[in-house]
Protein backbone atom coordinates (compact mmCIF):
# COMPACT_ATOMS: atom_id res chain seq x y z
CA UNK A 1 0.00 0.00 0.00
CA UNK A 2 1.23 3.18 -0.99
CA UNK A 3 1.32 6.60 0.58
CA UNK A 4 1.20 10.22 0.27
CA UNK A 5 2.51 12.45 2.13
CA UNK A 6 0.24 14.95 3.33
CA UNK A 7 -2.04 13.82 1.30
CA UNK A 8 -0.33 15.73 -1.80
CA UNK A 9 -2.70 14.25 -4.88
CA UNK A 10 -5.11 12.27 -3.32
CA UNK A 11 -8.79 12.97 -4.23
CA UNK A 12 -10.45 12.23 -1.26
CA UNK A 13 -14.22 13.19 -2.31
CA UNK A 14 -17.08 14.28 -5.03
CA UNK A 15 -17.90 18.03 -4.50
CA UNK A 16 -19.86 20.55 -6.45
CA UNK A 17 -19.20 23.33 -3.98
CA UNK A 18 -15.66 24.70 -5.48
CA UNK A 19 -12.93 23.87 -7.54
CA UNK A 20 -9.15 24.62 -8.42
CA UNK A 21 -8.60 23.07 -12.42
CA UNK A 22 -5.95 24.31 -14.12
CA UNK A 23 -5.13 27.63 -11.75
CA UNK A 24 -8.87 28.49 -12.11
CA UNK A 25 -11.16 28.83 -8.84
CA UNK A 26 -14.66 28.34 -8.91
CA UNK A 27 -17.58 28.17 -7.26
CA UNK A 28 -20.08 25.90 -8.10
CA UNK A 29 -18.67 26.56 -11.42
CA UNK A 30 -18.61 30.34 -11.32
CA UNK A 31 -14.81 32.06 -12.15
CA UNK A 32 -13.35 34.06 -8.68
CA UNK A 33 -12.66 36.88 -10.51
CA UNK A 34 -16.55 37.25 -11.63
CA UNK A 35 -17.93 37.01 -8.18
CA UNK A 36 -14.89 38.72 -6.85
CA UNK A 37 -16.09 41.84 -9.20
CA UNK A 38 -19.53 41.37 -9.24
CA UNK A 39 -20.98 39.57 -6.37
CA UNK A 40 -21.96 40.52 -2.68
CA UNK A 41 -20.73 38.13 0.37
CA UNK A 42 -24.01 37.16 0.80
CA UNK A 43 -24.94 36.18 -2.97
CA UNK A 44 -21.46 33.76 -2.25
CA UNK A 45 -22.89 32.35 1.19
CA UNK A 46 -26.63 31.79 -0.62
CA UNK A 47 -24.26 30.34 -3.89
CA UNK A 48 -22.15 27.78 -2.00
CA UNK A 49 -25.13 26.09 0.24
CA UNK A 50 -27.59 26.35 -2.79
CA UNK A 51 -25.76 26.09 -5.82
CA UNK A 52 -27.09 28.66 -7.48
CA UNK A 53 -26.83 32.32 -7.00
CA UNK A 54 -30.24 33.90 -6.05
CA UNK A 55 -33.47 36.00 -6.90
CA UNK A 56 -33.84 39.78 -5.78
CA UNK A 57 -36.26 38.42 -3.50
CA UNK A 58 -34.68 35.69 -2.00
CA UNK A 59 -31.71 37.76 -1.88
CA UNK A 60 -33.31 40.39 0.59
CA UNK A 61 -34.56 38.20 2.75
CA UNK A 62 -31.64 35.93 2.90
CA UNK A 63 -29.70 39.49 3.97
CA UNK A 64 -32.59 39.95 6.85
CA UNK A 65 -32.38 36.26 8.04
CA UNK A 66 -28.41 36.91 8.25
CA UNK A 67 -28.93 40.45 10.28
CA UNK A 68 -31.53 39.30 12.61
CA UNK A 69 -29.46 36.01 13.74
CA UNK A 70 -26.12 38.03 14.52
CA UNK A 71 -26.61 38.80 18.09
CA UNK A 72 -25.30 36.37 20.79
CA UNK A 73 -26.40 35.44 23.93
CA UNK A 74 -25.32 37.65 26.91
CA UNK A 75 -23.92 34.21 28.44
CA UNK A 76 -21.10 33.87 25.88
CA UNK A 77 -20.65 37.89 26.38
CA UNK A 78 -20.02 37.39 30.00
CA UNK A 79 -17.93 34.61 29.38
CA UNK A 80 -15.15 36.68 26.70
CA UNK A 81 -15.48 39.13 29.56
CA UNK A 82 -14.20 36.57 31.78
CA UNK A 83 -10.78 35.32 29.69
CA UNK A 84 -7.21 37.84 30.45
CA UNK A 85 -7.34 38.76 27.14
CA UNK A 86 -3.92 39.72 27.51
CA UNK A 87 -3.08 36.53 27.18
CA UNK A 88 -5.83 34.57 25.09
CA UNK A 89 -5.19 34.00 21.25
CA UNK A 90 -8.20 35.33 19.34
CA UNK A 91 -8.10 32.07 17.55
CA UNK A 92 -8.92 30.26 21.07
CA UNK A 93 -11.24 32.11 22.07
CA UNK A 94 -13.03 32.17 18.87
CA UNK A 95 -12.45 28.14 19.30
CA UNK A 96 -14.26 27.89 22.34
CA UNK A 97 -16.74 30.67 21.63
CA UNK A 98 -18.00 28.66 18.54
CA UNK A 99 -18.24 25.49 20.81
CA UNK A 100 -19.91 27.62 23.48
CA UNK A 101 -22.71 28.78 21.01
CA UNK A 102 -23.69 25.06 20.42
CA UNK A 103 -24.57 25.32 24.26
CA UNK A 104 -27.91 27.70 23.73
CA UNK A 105 -29.02 25.99 20.59
CA UNK A 106 -32.04 23.95 21.06
CA UNK A 107 -31.67 22.57 17.86
CA UNK A 108 -27.47 21.48 18.26
CA UNK A 109 -28.30 17.68 18.41
CA UNK A 110 -31.31 17.78 15.91
CA UNK A 111 -29.72 15.86 12.55
CA UNK A 112 -32.93 17.00 9.98
CA UNK A 113 -32.15 18.70 6.59
CA UNK A 114 -33.71 21.69 7.65
CA UNK A 115 -32.22 22.11 11.04
CA UNK A 116 -28.90 22.05 9.87
CA UNK A 117 -29.95 24.78 7.30
CA UNK A 118 -31.56 26.79 10.23
CA UNK A 119 -27.92 26.36 12.49
CA UNK A 120 -26.21 27.01 9.36
CA UNK A 121 -27.89 30.39 8.93
CA UNK A 122 -27.07 31.13 12.40
CA UNK A 123 -23.18 30.59 12.83
CA UNK A 124 -22.29 32.44 9.87
CA UNK A 125 -24.53 34.99 11.40
CA UNK A 126 -22.66 34.95 14.95
CA UNK A 127 -19.32 34.29 14.05
CA UNK A 128 -18.45 37.67 13.07
CA UNK A 129 -20.32 39.17 16.38
CA UNK A 130 -18.19 37.05 18.36
CA UNK A 131 -14.89 38.04 16.55
CA UNK A 132 -15.93 41.79 16.51
CA UNK A 133 -17.45 41.21 20.57
CA UNK A 134 -13.29 39.82 21.29
CA UNK A 135 -11.74 42.60 19.83
CA UNK A 136 -14.04 45.30 21.40
CA UNK A 137 -13.84 43.89 25.02
CA UNK A 138 -10.07 43.51 25.15
CA UNK A 139 -9.65 46.98 24.35
CA UNK A 140 -12.43 47.73 27.19
CA UNK A 141 -15.47 48.81 25.17
CA UNK A 142 -18.88 47.23 24.96
CA UNK A 143 -19.69 45.51 21.82
CA UNK A 144 -21.73 46.92 19.16
CA UNK A 145 -25.13 45.43 17.82
CA UNK A 146 -25.34 44.97 14.27
CA UNK A 147 -27.63 47.75 11.77
CA UNK A 148 -30.12 45.97 10.35
CA UNK A 149 -30.28 48.15 7.17
CA UNK A 150 -26.00 47.43 6.61
CA UNK A 151 -24.56 44.46 4.10
CA UNK A 152 -22.82 41.69 6.33
CA UNK A 153 -19.52 43.16 5.37
CA UNK A 154 -20.63 46.86 6.15
CA UNK A 155 -21.82 44.82 9.75
CA UNK A 156 -18.62 43.87 10.42
CA UNK A 157 -16.66 46.71 9.92
CA UNK A 158 -19.77 48.69 11.88
CA UNK A 159 -19.59 46.20 15.04
CA UNK A 160 -15.74 46.23 15.08
CA UNK A 161 -15.56 49.95 14.81
CA UNK A 162 -18.70 51.58 16.51
CA UNK A 163 -18.85 53.67 13.05
CA UNK A 164 -20.38 53.14 9.80
CA UNK A 165 -17.64 52.30 7.35
CA UNK A 166 -16.97 54.52 3.89
CA UNK A 167 -17.83 52.86 0.66
CA UNK A 168 -14.78 52.12 -0.40
CA UNK A 169 -13.78 50.42 2.92
CA UNK A 170 -17.29 47.72 2.30
CA UNK A 171 -16.23 46.99 -1.36
CA UNK A 172 -12.47 45.89 -0.18
CA UNK A 173 -13.83 43.84 2.74
CA UNK A 174 -16.87 42.52 0.91
CA UNK A 175 -14.35 41.39 -1.74
CA UNK A 176 -12.03 39.75 0.97
CA UNK A 177 -14.79 37.85 2.29
CA UNK A 178 -15.92 36.74 -1.23
CA UNK A 179 -12.23 35.43 -2.40
CA UNK A 180 -11.63 33.22 0.91
CA UNK A 181 -15.28 32.04 1.33
CA UNK A 182 -14.08 28.36 -0.11
CA UNK A 183 -10.96 27.19 -1.48
CA UNK A 184 -12.31 23.11 -1.87
CA UNK A 185 -9.93 20.64 0.34
CA UNK A 186 -8.33 22.65 2.65
CA UNK A 187 -7.04 21.68 5.60
CA UNK A 188 -10.00 23.37 8.38
CA UNK A 189 -12.49 21.99 5.28
CA UNK A 190 -11.35 18.57 5.29
CA UNK A 191 -11.06 18.70 9.15
CA UNK A 192 -14.92 20.07 9.24
CA UNK A 193 -15.92 16.89 6.77
CA UNK A 194 -14.23 14.07 8.83
CA UNK A 195 -15.71 16.11 12.03
CA UNK A 196 -19.30 15.50 10.61
CA UNK A 197 -18.94 11.66 8.60
CA UNK A 198 -19.26 10.48 12.27
CA UNK A 199 -22.64 12.34 12.46
CA UNK A 200 -21.69 14.86 14.78
CA UNK A 201 -23.11 18.04 14.82
CA UNK A 202 -22.41 21.31 12.96
CA UNK A 203 -21.00 23.14 15.87
CA UNK A 204 -18.36 20.02 16.38
CA UNK A 205 -17.68 20.51 12.78
CA UNK A 206 -17.06 24.72 12.95
CA UNK A 207 -15.39 23.97 15.79
CA UNK A 208 -12.65 21.27 14.55
CA UNK A 209 -12.35 23.73 11.41
CA UNK A 210 -11.43 26.59 13.55
CA UNK A 211 -8.57 24.44 15.95
CA UNK A 212 -7.38 23.69 12.20
CA UNK A 213 -7.49 27.60 10.48
CA UNK A 214 -5.32 28.36 13.98
CA UNK A 215 -2.32 26.65 13.09
CA UNK A 216 0.40 29.16 11.39
CA UNK A 217 0.37 27.01 7.71
CA UNK A 218 -2.99 27.52 7.00
CA UNK A 219 -4.49 30.53 8.74
CA UNK A 220 -2.31 32.94 10.47
CA UNK A 221 -0.06 33.39 7.09
CA UNK A 222 -1.44 37.09 6.12
CA UNK A 223 -0.49 38.06 10.02
CA UNK A 224 2.79 36.74 9.80
CA UNK A 225 3.16 39.02 6.64
CA UNK A 226 2.12 41.77 8.08
CA UNK A 227 4.92 41.04 10.91
CA UNK A 228 7.28 41.22 8.32
CA UNK A 229 5.99 44.00 6.70
CA UNK A 230 6.19 45.98 9.86
CA UNK A 231 9.61 45.00 10.96
CA UNK A 232 11.24 45.64 7.45
CA UNK A 233 9.81 49.37 8.20
CA UNK A 234 10.63 50.85 4.76
CA UNK A 235 10.47 50.83 0.84
CA UNK A 236 14.12 51.33 0.88
CA UNK A 237 14.67 48.68 3.80
CA UNK A 238 12.05 45.81 1.55
CA UNK A 239 14.77 43.97 -0.68
CA UNK A 240 17.90 44.26 1.41
CA UNK A 241 15.74 42.47 4.31
CA UNK A 242 14.27 40.00 2.26
CA UNK A 243 17.85 38.77 0.56
CA UNK A 244 18.41 38.43 4.44
CA UNK A 245 15.84 36.33 5.01
CA UNK A 246 16.38 33.79 1.95
CA UNK A 247 19.88 33.86 3.06
CA UNK A 248 18.56 32.98 6.87
CA UNK A 249 16.61 29.86 5.00
CA UNK A 250 13.16 31.86 6.35
CA UNK A 251 10.49 31.22 4.63
CA UNK A 252 8.70 34.41 3.42
CA UNK A 253 4.78 34.13 4.14
CA UNK A 254 2.27 34.71 1.46
CA UNK A 255 4.28 34.22 -1.54
CA UNK A 256 3.49 30.66 -3.84
CA UNK A 257 0.59 28.22 -3.07
CA UNK A 258 0.69 24.16 -3.34
CA UNK A 259 -2.15 23.86 -5.61
CA UNK A 260 -1.14 26.38 -8.03
CA UNK A 261 1.38 26.49 -10.51
CA UNK A 262 0.98 29.30 -12.66
CA UNK A 263 -0.30 32.11 -9.72
CA UNK A 264 -3.13 32.45 -7.18
CA UNK A 265 -5.98 33.92 -9.21
CA UNK A 266 -7.40 35.76 -6.06
CA UNK A 267 -4.48 37.28 -5.58
CA UNK A 268 -4.86 40.51 -8.01
CA UNK A 269 -8.23 41.68 -6.28
CA UNK A 270 -6.95 42.34 -3.60
CA UNK A 271 -3.28 43.90 -4.99
CA UNK A 272 -5.39 46.64 -6.43
CA UNK A 273 -7.81 47.23 -3.18
CA UNK A 274 -4.38 47.24 -1.18
CA UNK A 275 -2.90 49.96 -3.60
CA UNK A 276 -6.74 52.04 -3.21
CA UNK A 277 -7.05 51.37 0.65
CA UNK A 278 -2.95 52.09 1.40
CA UNK A 279 -3.12 55.37 -0.98
CA UNK A 280 -6.49 56.11 0.79
CA UNK A 281 -4.96 55.85 4.93
CA UNK A 282 -1.72 57.12 4.20
CA UNK A 283 0.25 53.49 4.42
CA UNK A 284 1.14 53.11 0.88
CA UNK A 285 4.51 52.12 2.16
CA UNK A 286 3.47 48.86 3.23
CA UNK A 287 1.81 48.24 -0.53
CA UNK A 288 4.84 49.90 -2.33
CA UNK A 289 7.24 47.45 -0.09
CA UNK A 290 4.59 44.19 -0.85
CA UNK A 291 5.53 44.95 -4.84
CA UNK A 292 8.73 44.84 -4.59
CA UNK A 293 8.94 42.15 -2.31
CA UNK A 294 7.05 40.29 -4.87
CA UNK A 295 8.21 41.38 -7.35
CA UNK A 296 11.51 39.83 -6.38
CA UNK A 297 10.76 36.81 -4.96
CA UNK A 298 8.80 35.73 -8.45
CA UNK A 299 11.99 36.26 -10.17
CA UNK A 300 14.55 34.93 -7.98
CA UNK A 301 12.10 31.97 -6.49
CA UNK A 302 9.83 32.13 -9.12
CA UNK A 303 6.97 32.24 -6.74
CA UNK A 304 4.11 34.64 -7.22
CA UNK A 305 2.08 35.79 -4.56
CA UNK A 306 -0.59 34.24 -2.80
CA UNK A 307 -4.01 36.02 -1.54
CA UNK A 308 -3.21 36.13 2.30
CA UNK A 309 0.03 38.64 1.07
CA UNK A 310 -1.39 41.88 -0.04
CA UNK A 311 -4.98 40.93 2.39
CA UNK A 312 -2.65 41.61 5.33
CA UNK A 313 -2.18 45.67 4.15
CA UNK A 314 -5.75 45.65 2.99
CA UNK A 315 -6.53 44.71 6.57
CA UNK A 316 -4.12 46.74 8.14
CA UNK A 317 -5.54 49.84 6.41
CA UNK A 318 -9.26 48.78 7.65
CA UNK A 319 -7.59 49.42 11.15
CA UNK A 320 -7.92 45.79 12.23
CA UNK A 321 -5.81 44.48 14.97
CA UNK A 322 -2.95 41.78 12.80
CA UNK A 323 -4.01 39.11 15.06
CA UNK A 324 -7.47 39.47 14.32
CA UNK A 325 -6.66 38.51 10.77
CA UNK A 326 -7.46 34.67 10.90
CA UNK A 327 -10.59 35.20 12.88
CA UNK A 328 -11.46 37.48 9.54
CA UNK A 329 -10.55 34.06 7.54
CA UNK A 330 -13.18 32.34 9.84
CA UNK A 331 -15.44 34.82 9.25
CA UNK A 332 -15.55 34.17 5.87
CA UNK A 333 -14.25 30.77 5.42
CA UNK A 334 -17.47 29.34 7.74
CA UNK A 335 -19.48 29.82 4.33
CA UNK A 336 -17.80 27.14 3.02
CA UNK A 337 -17.12 24.98 5.81
CA UNK A 338 -21.02 25.27 6.74
CA UNK A 339 -21.58 24.03 2.57
CA UNK A 340 -19.44 21.06 3.02
CA UNK A 341 -20.74 20.17 6.36
CA UNK A 342 -24.28 20.00 4.50
CA UNK A 343 -23.04 18.48 1.43
CA UNK A 344 -21.19 15.56 3.45
CA UNK A 345 -24.42 14.82 5.75
CA UNK A 346 -26.53 14.87 2.52
CA UNK A 347 -24.43 12.04 0.73
CA UNK A 348 -22.49 10.28 3.98
CA UNK A 349 -19.61 7.86 4.17
CA UNK A 350 -17.48 7.83 7.51
CA UNK A 351 -14.09 9.25 6.26
CA UNK A 352 -11.53 6.31 7.54
CA UNK A 353 -8.41 6.57 5.58
CA UNK A 354 -5.74 3.60 6.20
CA UNK A 355 -1.64 4.09 6.88
CA UNK A 356 1.26 2.97 6.15
CA UNK A 357 2.71 0.99 8.37
CA UNK A 358 6.84 1.85 8.87
CA UNK A 359 7.55 1.05 12.55
CA UNK A 360 9.30 -2.09 13.92
CA UNK A 361 7.87 -5.13 13.63
CA UNK A 362 8.02 -9.18 14.80
CA UNK A 363 8.84 -7.99 18.48
CA UNK A 364 8.11 -10.06 21.79
CA UNK A 365 6.82 -8.72 24.83
CA UNK A 366 10.06 -8.57 27.45
CA UNK A 367 9.00 -9.09 31.37
CA UNK A 368 9.94 -5.85 32.86
CA UNK A 369 12.72 -7.08 35.29
CA UNK A 370 14.38 -8.38 32.33
CA UNK A 371 14.51 -4.92 30.26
Amino acid sequence: MASTKGLEGITATESSISSIIDDQLTYVGYDIDDLAENSSFEEVIYLLWNKRLPKLDELNEFKQELVSNMDIPTEVIDHLKSYDLSTVHPMAALRTTVSMLGLYDPESDVMEETANKRKALRLQAKIPTVVTAFARIRKGKEPVSPKRELSFAANFLYMLNGKDPEDIEVEAFNKALVLHADHELNASTFTARVCVATLSDIYSGVTAAIGALKGPLHGGANERVMAMLTEIGDVENAIPEIKKKLENKEKIMGMGHRVYQKGDPRAKHLREMSRELTELTGHSKYYDMSIKIEEFIKENKGLPANVDFYSASVYHSLGIDHDIFTPIFAVSRVSGWLAHILEQYDDNRLIRPRAEYVGPKNQSYTPIDER
